[in-house]
């Protein structure tokens, strides 16, 4: 007996269809253009050799200050004496009798004086120096034993400069060179000057 065998040829599934999904990218982010970068102006040329500035780029002078007036040209006139004469004698009492300037006029004018004293303030007055200068200068005469402090006896803060009678003996000696010394100075600016002799001449009339 024949059996009959019938193979049944399968078919193989169908596999499901796989979707692929795919993401998005962000777009990328776009730098930006760079710019142009403006070109350097040149250097200016400079001009070859050393050209004069034009008449228009020279800066102007200034205009100049007015004339002083003739008080003004008379009391420089009558400093530049001053100083001319003050400083002949400064130099002659220094030299010859180790005196300065101020120093002679204080004796002369304690040796003048009433009781040949001054309180301190009258002294700086006629020297016409300050507190502090004129304590200075009583103090070297005083070392110098040409003079001493006092105190007013009524008033205990008044304080005195007295000269010594080493300071007159001093002041005598050198009064003779301070006036020989001053008439050359002011003959030599005379000379000198004719503006300083008018000066000198209408000084001396006025004292008769």
């Amino acid at each position: 007996m024949h059996v009959q065998v019938i193979l049944c040829q399968r078919r193989p599934a169908t596999a499901p269809a796989i979707t692929t999904v795919t993401a998005a990218t962000p777009p990328e982010p776009q730098m930006p253009a760079p710019t142009a970068k403006p070109a350097e102006s040149a250097e200016p040329a400079q001009p070859s050799g050393s050209a004069e500035p034009s008449e228009s780029a020279r800066p102007t002078d200034p205009a100049p200050p007015p004339a002083p007036s003739a008080d003004v040209r008379m009391w420089h006139r009558f400093l530049a004496l001053h100083a001319h004469v003050e400083h002949r004698l400064s130099t002659a009492l220094q030299r010859h009798h180790g005196l300065g300037l101020s120093e002679y006029r204080a004796l002369g004018f304690l040796a003048a004086a009433p009781r040949s004293e001054l309180r301190m303030q009258e002294l700086a007055d006629r020297l016409g120096l300050n507190q502090s200068s004129v304590t200075r200068l009583v103090g070297r005469l005083n070392a110098a034993g040409f003079t001493y402090r006092d105190v007013c006896p009524d008033d205990k803060r008044g304080v005195y400069t007295v000269i010594e009678d080493a300071g007159r003996t001093r002041h005598a000696a050198a009064t003779a060179t301070y006036e020989a010394t001053l008439t050359a100075a002011l003959e030599e600016a005379a000379e000198n000057d004719s503006g300083a002799g008018a000066t000198v001449a209408a000084l001396r009339s006025s004292l008769g």
